[in-house]
C-alpha cells in the first residue's frame, strides 16, 4: 500500500497527527507544509469562484489584468497576498449569488447591466478593480427587507 492510499484512509485528524508526529521537531518543515496546504486551498477557492461566475482562466486574467498563465498558477499554487482582498471579495460575492440565485443563471446575471448601477454589470465592476464596491453592491441586491418598506 502506498502513502497516498494510506493517507486517504485516514480521518483529517489522524492524517494531521501522523504528519505532525513525523515532523514535530522540524518546525520549518511544518511551516512550509502548512503554507503549501493553504496555497492549494486558496487555489481551490478561486477555482470554485470562477466556476460560479462562469469565467474562464482567460477571462479572469483579463479582469485581473494578468496573464492567463498567472491565473493558472494561482489555481494550482494559490494567489499572491496582494490579490487576497480582491479574490476574497469575489468569493464572498459568489457565495451570495449561489445563495439567492439558481446556479446556472449566475454567469448571465453577472454580465447583465444593472439599472441601479447605472447600467454597469458585476463583471464590469470586477474589471474596474473595485471589489469592495462589487461586494457591497451585490449585498445591496439581496437586501429584501428594503423592498417592503
Amino acid at each position: 500500500m502506498n502513502r497516498v492510499t494510506t493517507i486517504r484512509g485516514l480521518s483529517p485528524e489522524e492524517a494531521a497527527e501522523r504528519i505532525y508526529t513525523a515532523h514535530k521537531h522540524e518546525t520549518a518543515w511544518l511551516d512550509v507544509f502548512a503554507e503549501c496546504l493553504d496555497h492549494r486551498r486558496t487555489g481551490q477557492s478561486l477555482a470554485r469562484t470562477l466556476e460560479v461566475w462562469g469565467l474562464s482562466q482567460a477571462e479572469a486574467a483579463r479582469l485581473f489584468g494578468v496573464s492567463r498563465q498567472a491565473v493558472g498558477k494561482w489555481l494550482h499554487h494559490g494567489f499572491p497576498p496582494d490579490r487576497a482582498r480582491a479574490i476574497s471579495d469575489l468569493a464572498a460575492t459568489a457565495d451570495l449569488l449561489v445563495r439567492y440565485l439558481k446556479r446556472d443563471r449566475i454567469p448571465a446575471v453577472v454580465r447583465r447591466p444593472i439599472r441601479v448601477l447605472d447600467g454597469v454589470s458585476l463583471v464590469e465592476l470586477l474589471q474596474r478593480g473595485d471589489t469592495r464596491m462589487l461586494l457591497a453592491r451585490c449585498r445591496d441586491m439581496f437586501q429584501f427587507e428594503r423592498t417592503h418598506a
